[in-house]
């Protein structure tokens, strides 16, 4: 079974997987959460957000419902149960190689934090653009995989796909606009671990979508969790496959949305971080 497959049949593929593509409708009825509270009722505004946020996501998800290999690793490996939600203090990686944090220790809390941050990276801006993309999936995938991925990653993310979401070809907005995909890791649990594989689930949120006066795409927020199959590979943890699927996430507040130029510098002043169990 793919990791794909296992851990969210409710998506399509696009290339043939055995999911199906969830579609959210306007005017759907709204599900009751948190005992009886009722979820706001999404603007039409925001719907195109969503839908926006969908489409990115489900093209680099679309390849680990391909594959992803066999999910055992024999009596060695062990089940923990979930870790402990206090940081542990611990500095998460040694330095960094194109900007990618790197250099995770061999052990549980390496492997969560390695996973927080791919999980930042395969969602950001920088996996749209063609010269900044085989630099990503180089760094964080195992070799066997990198030439299988930059295929399908240059298919998913084609020409047609980024004019669509109003971008050129080289995965930039037009002028006085700023496209926005930015993943905040909120916690990580380990599922599967043993010295030469792990499988972590990063619970994110983050925002996307372009901001701009005339934007069609506006910056919205969202909740999801990705799983990372992870091995021990020339010194490091890497990337064998992952997927993602909706949630948790909670109640929406009832807050103004900033202004489109309030987000463009948000995004060009306030920098990332480097995630750490």
């Amino acid at each position: 079974m793919s990791l794909g497959d296992e851990h969210d049949t409710r998506r399509g593929d696009g290339y043939g997987g055995s999911g199906q593509t969830r579609t959210r409708l306007p005017g759907a009825a709204d599900t009751d959460v948190y005992g009886g509270a009722r979820r706001p009722v999404r603007t039409s505004r925001s719907l195109i957000g969503v839908v926006g946020v969908i489409v990115l996501l489900i093209a680099a998800i679309a390849f680990a419902n391909q594959g992803g290999g066999d999910d055992t690793d024999g009596g060695s490996a062990k089940s923990p149960a979930a870790a402990p939600t206090a940081p542990s203090g611990v500095r998460p990686v040694k330095g960094t190689t194109s900007g990618i944090p790197t250099g995770y220790p061999q052990d549980e809390q390496g492997a969560q934090s390695a996973a927080a941050n791919y999980a930042v990276a395969l969602v950001s801006a920088d996996i749209l653009k063609p010269d900044r993309r085989g630099g990503i999936v180089r760094q964080i995938f195992l070799k066997d995989r990198i030439a299988e991925l930059e295929g399908r990653l240059d298919q998913a993310y084609s020409k047609d796909f980024l004019k669509n979401i109003g971008l050129d070809e080289k995965g930039e907005a037009p002028t006085g606009m700023t496209y926005v995909s930015r993943t905040a890791p909120v916690g990580t649990k380990t599922t599967q671990f043993s010295p030469d594989s792990a499988t972590v689930e990063v619970w994110c949120t983050g925002v996307f979508g372009t901001a701009g006066v005339s934007s069609t795409n506006p910056v919205t927020n969202d909740w999801f969790t990705m799983t990372l199959k992870l091995r021990w590979s020339e010194g490091d943890w890497k990337v064998e496959s992952f997927a993602q699927k909706d949630g948790p996430a909670p109640v929406n507040a009832d807050r103004t949305a900033s202004s489109a130029e309030d987000i463009s510098k948000a995004v060009e002043q306030y920098g990332g971080f480097t995630y750490a169990r």
